[in-house]
Order: structure tokens, then C-alpha cells, then sequence
């Protein structure tokens, strides 16, 4: 059999993009390893997947297998689709956007606003908000999360970034991954940490006792968890706190705080079951975010300001 022809440009959907490169180095390496130089704005687990599913070819043959050897002078080409609807409903849902460009939003997420769909809440969230903002977004990132590059509890509010496309999607996850993003929330806790300002080191899994929610457990159950905090202003019976996260770990400074016997005021899951002041959500706001945007070098700080019920919060406190 004669070798299948390599991909005509003529023949692909106007939306796909084809992308020849030449591989020119004495010693073989790996067909993924190859492509992540090539195309950089892609994950190497989404190259694999392009590779799997038949869209690389290695002198007009099918690829193999992602870790296929490529020898000296062969040519790679990559049929690159667009990304492909993932079935989600977009919905006119207004946004807080706090800053846009071409590859991202930052937007300032209300409490009670469930990220990405899933099992109970498949309408109304930020997901579904953001493709009636954006439908462009639809499918970057090869999930069903498109866009999404980190989360924020249900009722936690404050400052998410949406990738806008697969380049975005990729730096800034790996900012994530390098823990290179810098993330400060304001929690109110009932009563006081054990010092004004410190550091928490406890790991973190699902509670072996209760399988939908988390617990700080003992480092080999466990993943590593940072947080750190200072006090910003004292109360009688509460302590608002700014907190430094240096991982992002699912209900990481809830537990950490209720670990140190100051649960997050409000919290019903893992704090006190009778609430000490009159709020219906916990008290806690991403409020500041430091992050390099695509193509830049130096990294911007970007803010949202309490919600107007934790404000009305804190100056009750203050009255009291």
C-alpha cells in the first residue's frame, strides 16, 4: 500500500487550521515532546489528544502514538479543529466583568453562583453566564468546563479568570500549576486565629467519614495545603482576615480555619450550625488577584470590592 496522501487545505472546514513543521535534529525524539515546541499555546495533553484522534500525521501517515519517535527531516503536519461544541446552554446571565481582552475575562463572581454545571445545578451558572457573554468560549480547554481555569466555592465571591482561547487556557494554567498567581480573599471568622498573623500547613482530602465533603488530614492521605493570613481588623467576638492561599486546594481556607478554631463566619459545612451574626452565605471574598496576562512579562493586580451584604456585616460590627 502507497502512503495516504497528505491533508489538502482545500478539503478541511474553513474553520481548521493546518500547521506543517519539519523535524531537523540528528537525534529522534518524541512526536509530543516535538509538537509542544512547535505549537506552544497548546497543552501537551491536548496535542496528545489531537494525536489519538487521528488529526497528526508523520510523512502523510497517521501518527501512532504520542511518544512515536520522529526522525531527522520528516515533516509533521497537525490538522487543528475548532474547538467543538460541548453541549452547554448559553444563558443571559449578567456579568461583573472587571477587566477583558482578546484571550481572557476576569470577572467578579456574586455568591450563590455555582461555576460549571453539574449534578443538581446543570442552569444559571458562571459557565453558562459566560457563553451568553462569549460564545466564542465555547470548548476551549477540551472540557466541559470551557474556559475555566480555576474555581471559587458557590458561595464564595470574587474574582475568577475565563480563558477565551486554547493559548490562554494553557499559560495560565501553568501559572496556576507554578503557583506563580498570587490570590488574597477576606474572610470574617467567629473569634480569633491563635496569632494575629501566621502561616497554616495541613493537608487536605475527602473526609473518610463523609464522602462529600473535605478534610485536613495526615500528609500521606492527603495533598499539601499553604495558607497564610494577618489580621486587618478585630472585632469582640469575630476577626476579619486578609489570607494568602499558595495552593488552591477544594475548601482549603474554610478548613484551615476551622482547623485553627475559627471557622468562616457563615459557614454551615464546617463551621459553627448556629450563625453568629445574620448572613446567608459565608463570609468569604476573593478580593485581590496578581497575575501575569498572556504575552506580557509583568504581573497586574486586579480587585473587586466587598459585596454590599458583607459590608453591611462589617459595619454592624463596628456599631455593636
Amino acid at each position: 500500500m502507497g502512503k495516504k496522501p497528505l491533508l489538502k487545505r482545500e478539503n478541511l472546514p474553513v474553520s481548521d487550521r493546518l500547521e506543517n513543521f519539519h523535524y531537523k535534529n540528528p537525534a529522534p525524539g518524541r512526536l509530543d515532546v516535538f509538537l509542544v515546541a512547535c505549537l506552544p499555546e497548546f497543552s501537551r495533553s491536548r496535542l496528545q489528544g489531537l494525536i489519538a484522534d487521528g488529526f497528526v500525521l508523520v510523512d502523510g501517515e497517521p501518527a501512532r502514538k504520542a511518544g512515536q519517535q520522529v526522525e531527522n527531516g520528516v515533516t509533521v503536519q497537525v490538522r487543528i479543529p475548532p474547538p467543538m461544541p460541548v453541549g452547554l446552554e448559553a444563558e443571559q446571565i449578567p456579568l461583573d466583568v472587571v477587566y477583558e481582552n482578546k484571550d481572557l475575562l476576569i470577572v467578579d463572581k456574586p455568591a450563590g453562583m455555582v461555576v460549571h454545571p453539574a449534578a443538581g445545578h446543570d442552569h444559571g451558572t458562571l459557565v453558562n453566564a459566560v457563553l451568553g457573554y462569549d460564545p466564542e468560549i465555547e470548548g476551549i480547554g477540551g472540557e466541559e468546563r470551557p474556559g475555566v481555569v480555576h474555581r471559587l466555592d458557590k458561595d464564595t465571591s470574587g474574582l475568577i479568570v475565563i480563558a477565551k482561547n486554547d493559548r490562554a487556557m494553557n499559560w495560565l494554567q501553568k501559572q496556576f500549576k507554578e503557583r506563580l498567581v498570587e490570590k488574597h480573599y477576606l474572610a470574617l471568622v467567629d473569634g480569633a486565629p491563635p496569632t494575629p498573623a501566621g502561616r497554616v500547613e495541613a493537608p487536605i482530602g475527602r473526609d473518610p467519614r463523609d464522602r462529600k465533603k473535605m478534610a485536613v488530614v495526615p500528609a500521606a492521605k492527603g495533598r499539601e495545603a499553604i495558607s497564610e493570613y494577618f489580621t486587618v481588623e478585630a472585632f469582640r467576638k469575630h476577626t476579619l482576615l486578609d489570607v494568602h492561599i499558595l495552593t488552591g486546594r477544594t475548601h482549603q481556607i474554610r478548613l484551615h480555619f476551622a482547623f485553627l478554631g475559627c471557622p468562616i463566619t457563615g459557614d454551615s459545612v464546617y463551621g459553627h450550625r448556629k450563625l453568629t451574626i445574620p448572613l446567608e452565605r459565608h463570609f468569604l471574598h476573593a478580593h485581590q488577584l496578581r497575575i501575569v496576562l498572556p504575552g506580557e512579562k509583568h504581573p497586574r493586580m486586579f480587585e473587586a470590592p466587598l459585596p454590599a451584604e458583607l459590608a453591611q456585616a462589617l459595619d454592624a460590627l463596628r456599631q455593636a
